[in-house]
């Protein structure tokens, strides 16, 4: 395997990386991303990942790499300079995006629908809880985290490249679950609400809301019934990447 040597921090592959991970447009025009380290390269490699570009540092040793594959080597001063993280792990690749957009007919029936979470970790968690757990898939609706960002990347711990998501709005969201059938529910309190652990949630989609608001009103009223995880009275609520946790959990179990 041929290794190019960079020695210019101008170097436009390296500007590459960097537009990559500081800007969603730009990833977005170029359905590709950035992440770094050799678990997420394997995973990639292990779960057909479309590979575009391998950095490394001096001395880093690679698993075999399609031939197609452009692979560059770098001083560890110019790899700091285009990873996202502060202590790189020797290793920075391109990898193009799976398609996000959510299909006509959802195959499968568990899903879990993340209604504006904007934290990129708790999406890149949550992303990776759920395919622990054996959901089909993620859809991310109202203003969720970018599914590309690199803090998201690296919270999902290679589910990235196993799990597919979607992003789309809540109205499209709720049709194609409805049009196969798919209950929606969501995580949240009202009047119809019941305790999460006397529902079948073994095909089913559930809504977990943002951060700060909760789920919003218009997923509220898309949703059949709501949810409720039981908890002390003295604690109001769970950070959205534990409650969907719980969430998956019950999903798993009800099979």
């Amino acid at each position: 395997m041929g290794r190019e040597m960079i020695t210019s921090k101008a170097n436009p592959l390296l500007g590459r990386v960097r537009k990559l991970n500081s800007r969603r447009t730009f990833r977005r025009e170029e359905g590709a991303f950035a992440a770094e380290g050799p678990k997420l390269l394997g995973e990639a490699l292990r779960w057909g990942g479309e590979l575009e570009a391998v950095i490394c540092a001096s001395g880093v040793s690679l698993p075999e790499l399609p031939a197609w594959v452009r692979v560059a080597e770098v001083g560890d001063s110019l790899l700091a300079s285009i990873a996202d993280t502060e202590s790189p792990q020797g290793i920075v690749f391109i990898c193009k995006g799976k398609d996000l957009t959510i299909p006509d007919r959802l195959t499968g029936g568990r899903y879990l629908v993340l209604d504006g979470v904007q934290d990129p970790g708790n999406v890149g968690t949550v992303w990776r809880t759920a395919d622990a757990f054996g959901a089909d898939g993620l859809i991310l609706c109202g203003g969720c985290a970018d599914p590309w960002n690199p803090k998201t990347v690296r919270a999902t711990m290679g589910a990235v490249f196993r799990l597919p998501a979607y992003e789309c709005t809540l109205e499209i969201a709720a049709e194609r679950l409805a049009r196969e059938g798919i209950p929606l529910y969501a995580a949240a309190l009202r009047e119809d609400t019941v305790d999460i652990r006397t529902i079948s949630l073994g095909r089913a989609a559930v809504v977990i809301g943002s951060e700060g608001r909760g789920v919003s009103r218009e997923a509220l009223a898309r949703c059949g019934k709501t949810v409720r995880i039981p908890m002390r009275d003295r604690c109001e609520s769970l950070n959205a990447a534990v409650a969907a946790s719980v969430v998956l959990w019950e999903m798993a179990r009800s099979d």
